[in-house]
Formats: structure tokens, sequence, C-alpha cells
């Protein structure tokens, strides 16, 4: 079986900077694979924060993780920079499938990369709605 080689940076269409903590790493000595699901979640809502598109405490629209995957090429962990490179994939009717690659220092290449799938819901009645227009337009400019 042929795998697929690890994204580089150019594969994405926007950044975000996130840093590494000291629990991050695990008795292994590097970062526990569930702090990867952490960084995507991270960056993708900080992201959706700062385009005023999410706003998680009072918004009407809230966004619900449905599906996420992550493939690891390389070891990282705390004190670790990490770059996280965020791309949509897909731009469904109540959904968004992103495309995440996390770098480590600099680096060009993926030490992971994975897919973080978002439904998006009225906050009160719990059911799925059309994304809004402004979600919609801000949400193509990164659409790969």
């Amino acid at each position: 079986m042929t795998r697929t080689p690890p994204p580089i940076r150019t594969d994405f269409k926007i950044f975000r900077e996130l840093q590494t903590r000291w629990a991050d790493n695990d008795v292994y000595g590097h970062m526990n694979n569930v702090v990867h699901y952490q960084l995507f979640d991270t960056a993708i809502n900080q992201w959706l924060i700062e385009t005023g598109l999410l706003d998680p405490l009072t918004g009407a629209v809230i966004g619900l993780v449905v599906e996420t995957g992550c493939r690891y090429h390389a070891e990282a962990g705390f004190p670790d920079r990490i770059t996280a490179g965020i791309s949509v994939v897909r731009l469904g009717g109540s959904s968004v499938t992103y495309a995440i690659g996390l770098f480590r220092n600099g680096e060009e290449t993926a030490f992971a990369d994975g897919r973080f799938v978002h439904v998006y819901i009225n906050r009160a009645t719990r059911r799925p709605v059309t994304l809004p227009e402004q979600w919609r337009a801000t949400l193509g400019k990164i659409t790969q």
C-alpha cells in the first residue's frame, strides 16, 4: 500500500500559530496523539472567532464536530511552536469539512494532517441550519 505523502504549507490557504504545552508530552517523550485533535479544534475555532463568524458564547449558529481524522508523519512535542494550516475541502449546506496540516518550528512539511467536519446548528433547537451567506462567503475564500 502506498501512503499519500504529508502535505506542505502551500496546500493550505490560511495559518494560525499555536504553542505546545508542557502537559502535551506523554510518557514516550512526544506529543500525545489526542493533542493533535485539540490543535485542530483550536486553530479552526480561533479563525472562526477572528473572522466574526463564530460567537461561541451567544451566537445563534454553532458548530458540532461530527467526524475527525489524523495521519501522523513525525513526532512533535513541547516546546515546539506549531503552525496550523487550514483549508476548506467541502462546503455543504450545513456542514464544512476542513483540512488541517500541523507544521513544527517553521518546517515546510506537515508532521501531522487531518480533517475536521463541523455541522452547524441552531444553538436553541440543536437542529442543522443552512450556512448563512456571510459564512459561505468567508469560508469560500479558504476553499481549495
